[in-house]
């Protein structure tokens, strides 16, 4: 097999790739669920979309898989200094509800931008079945 799905017409990434993608996709959406705490609103449950955008950018591939793990990155590296400055100004008393609440526009802002990254339905089925 020269590295690609037989019939598929696509690279073959393996599972490790499209396995590490989900957990951090997942752990992000978990760090901003605190977020979320602390602002105090209330974050969406995840849709479909949202839950399986690491398959759908494995089927993408190419030029949109790498910017979305390109994404997953950024978005990582603003969430976790984030949640740990929130959590540290909430240990010392201050009320840090307005930022994590700037923080939680960033970061939907960020997500979202990363799921107009999902090919449109037909274009999907066509990469599947091409």
């Amino acid at each position: 097999m020269s590295g690609r799905f037989i019939g598929s017409g696509r690279p073959e990434f393996g599972q490790s790739a499209a396995s590490a993608m989900s957990m951090k996709w997942s752990a992000l959406h978990d760090a901003a669920g605190a977020v979320a705490m602390i602002a105090a609103v209330e974050a969406p449950k995840m849709d479909a979309a949202i839950r399986n955008f690491p398959i759908a950018m494995r089927e993408a591939g190419g030029r949109n898989l790498n910017l979305a793990e390109q994404g997953i990155e950024d978005i990582s590296a603003i969430m976790e200094p984030g949640l740990s400055a929130l959590l540290a100004a909430h240990a010392r008393g201050a009320n840090p509800r307005h930022a994590a609440q700037a923080l939680w526009a960033e970061f939907i802002q960020a997500r979202d931008a990363l799921l107009a990254l999902i090919p449109p339905e037909e274009d999907r089925t066509t990469l599947r079945f091409a």
